[in-house]
């Protein structure tokens, strides 16, 4: 979603461990600096050619909802074909890593035959060279879904790479939760709006607002459009984020104001 991104400058615990690997990273945050280039540096040091972090997180109010954040180095073409297709609904990442503690190593060849969504998905992201990769969640101090996923144009992993992945896998984890931190301290402790703040609302999302206008429940939501509650939960985030608005309410309202909303009879 962005090509820049300065999240200072940042203060980091300096009486913590601090990976060398993740040195460039945090030095360039705690400065002020674009942090792209060592980020990326890191990411070419583990076998991997991009980047990939979302979190929906709570702003730091009692009548918010989530808020969904995205940061990556793959094209802006590819994050709003990833939008506007609600790929969020069947990206195997996704519903890996939000039901699984351990990370996800993945290939084109490892996730098909998972439905015609998902085969759909894999065959556009290979397109942007988004072809294999790992992808795993991170703990946060505040109430938050993340991911982190590094993203690879091979589309086949074989035993060899896999191996180096697994033997690389603690420092990527730990890699990842650095970034978290520094995320977590340049954004959403700063209050800073998601970069999807003022994009269209993909036409999954306007369904799903218009089905929550009428008093639809997440639930409701998601079996009247064959999803789970918690992809439902995704596109408010998502929605919430676009709007500029703290919560489901306020998004109905706006969206209102603004005439996205059929007329009810």
């Amino acid at each position: 979603m962005l090509q820049t991104l300065r999240l200072g400058p940042v203060i980091v615990d300096r009486s913590r461990y601090l990976p060398p690997i993740v040195r460039p990273l945090v030095q360039a945050a705690e400065r002020g600096d674009d942090i792209v280039a060592p980020l990326l540096a890191i990411v070419g040091r583990f076998g991997f050619d991009d980047f990939t972090y979302a979190t929906a997180n709570y702003h730091l109010r009692p009548d918010n909802d989530e808020r969904m954040y995205v940061f990556t180095t793959l094209p802006k073409e590819w994050v709003v074909r990833y939008d506007q297709s609600a790929y969020v609904e069947c990206d195997p990442r996704i519903s890996f890593v939000f039901d699984n503690a351990l990370p996800l190593v993945w290939d084109q060849a490892s996730e098909r035959a998972r439905g015609v969504r998902t085969d759909e998905f894999l065959d556009n992201a290979a397109r942007f060279n988004l072809r294999s990769g790992v992808a795993f969640s991170v703990y946060s101090i505040y109430p938050s879904r993340n991911m982190v996923a590094l993203n690879s144009a091979r589309p086949l992993l074989d035993r060899r790479r896999r191996e180096e992945i697994a033997n690389n896998l603690g420092e990527i984890v730990l890699f990842g939760q650095y970034f978290n931190d520094l995320f977590v301290k340049g954004v959403i402790e700063k209050g800073r709006a998601p970069a999807t703040e003022g994009i269209p609302l993909s036409p999954r999302e306007r369904q799903c607002l218009e089905l929550a206008a009428r008093g639809m429940s997440s639930i409701e939501i998601g079996g009247k459009l064959g999803v789970a509650p918690r992809t439902v939960d995704f596109h408010f985030s998502n929605m919430i984020s676009k709007l500029g608005v703290h919560n489901r309410q306020e998004a109905i309202a706006k969206a209102a104001r603004q005439g996205m909303l059929m007329a009810r009879s």
